[in-house]
């Protein structure tokens, strides 16, 4: 299984940072990350807290689309409770024309309780909800049979989609998991694939395998097939060509993102720990991802893939601004040539080549000597001849 890699932008912004600025860097990031030949991008949705400033994925996405070629684009997620599920499908297929087929649509219950709270929600109200919606998004891209729900919510009467996807069967559907078992519930249930958001976390390491377990027994029960291809994982990273450079690169921005989840934002699956910013770094590194070289980002992919149990098919870095934007690039480009040529077949054949030509060297360079030494003595006689 040829592993993909991409990246899974909240984003995260400083809230005294220009917003509009803020939002044409990412734009940017996508480009660039398209250029180092990334698979894959999920754009993220958040109404509230200040520092994830993408109200619509969707919306996000039709502009990124204009400025990239191969990469494909999700949503990571779509918050299904805050929105008509129609709506939501009607859209994803909007954009799977628009895009010819480079959408993928991600969903969950929602993750920050401030955007709910403005919409009436509690925190236990969403995951019930979310499986509501999620059932009716589903039947309204696999089928054309209509669609009638009524709750205290929502009322669909004879819902159906007037414009169907352009992708065969279907786009890429994706359920967010962190620490609950809903999300690799209803992608066993569908058969969907399952974006692990708190994979490196220290309790989604706990449930990582067992996540995988409870898709495969739900995609059992409702005859679908768990994927592994279709598993994504998101952990954190930052690279330099030296962990003491990849340090140094910190110092722009990293305290400013751990206050964040420590003060600000109420989502506990993603508590960090660290008074400053050294404590910080060792921190990621115990095991949450790397902040240091391509070498210790391999070691760190290879650990997930042991704790995964069989594999999986996607490893996602989480966008941050920990460094300022020439160095987050440079990390990005690092990961992109060092990286990903590790866990990918494309240039396994290179070192291959190189071992052989080492090893065959000494040799051939002294066939090369004697075949020219030969061809001057034959130049010479033709002179002497003539």
């Amino acid at each position: 299984m040829k592993m993909k890699f991409g990246i899974f932008m909240a984003p995260f912004h400083a809230p005294n940072h220009n917003p509009t600025l803020s939002l044409e860097q990412d734009l940017d990031l996508l480009a660039h990350l398209d250029m180092l030949d990334y698979d894959e991008a999920w754009i993220g949705e958040h109404h509230s807290a200040g520092s994830e400033i993408i109200a619509s994925p969707e919306v996000f996405i039709a502009s990124a689309a204009a400025r990239t070629q191969r990469i494909k684009l999700g949503t990571g997620v779509v918050s299904l409770p805050y929105h008509n599920p129609l709506w939501t499908a009607e859209r994803m297929v909007l954009l799977d024309h628009l895009t010819r087929g480079r959408v993928m649509m991600g969903v969950g219950p929602g993750a920050l309780p401030t955007d709910a709270a403005m919409l009436g929600l509690e925190p236990t109200q969403m995951r019930p909800l979310f499986e509501d919606y999620m059932d009716i998004v589903m039947r309204l891209l696999t089928s054309e049979e209509p669609v009638s729900y009524e709750s205290e919510h929502l009322t669909l009467k004879d819902a159906r989609l007037h414009l169907r996807p352009y992708s065969d069967p279907l786009f890429d559907v994706t359920v967010a998991a962190v620490a609950s078992p809903s999300g690799a519930r209803l992608a066993g249930r569908y058969g969907a694939g399952l974006l692990s958001l708190g994979a490196t976390v220290a309790v989604g390491m706990d449930v990582l395998a067992h996540h995988w377990t409870i898709q495969e027994q739900m995609a059992a029960q409702h005859n679908q097939v768990a994927d592994r291809s279709k598993w994504r994982l998101v952990g954190l990273m930052h690279l330099a060509e030296t962990e003491a450079q990849a340090r140094k690169d910190m110092k722009y921005g990293m305290e400013q993102w751990f206050r964040y989840f420590q003060d600000v934002a109420a989502f506990p699956q993603m508590a960090v720990d660290g008074a400053d910013v050294d404590e910080m770094i060792d921190f990621v590194n115990g095991g949450l991802g790397v902040v240091g070289t391509p070498d210790r980002m391999i070691e760190q992919i290879e650990s997930l893939i042991e704790q995964s149990n069989g594999g999986f098919g996607t490893y996602l870095t989480l966008a941050h601004n920990w460094a300022n934007n020439a160095a987050t690039k440079k990390s990005y480009e690092l990961f992109a040539r060092e990286v990903m040529p590790h866990f990918q077949s494309s240039g396994s054949g290179l070192q291959a080549a190189a071992d052989l030509a080492r090893s065959k060297r000494a040799v051939l360079a002294e066939k090369q000597l004697k075949a020219v030494e030969e061809a001057t003595a034959r130049h010479e006689k033709d002179l002497a001849d003539a």
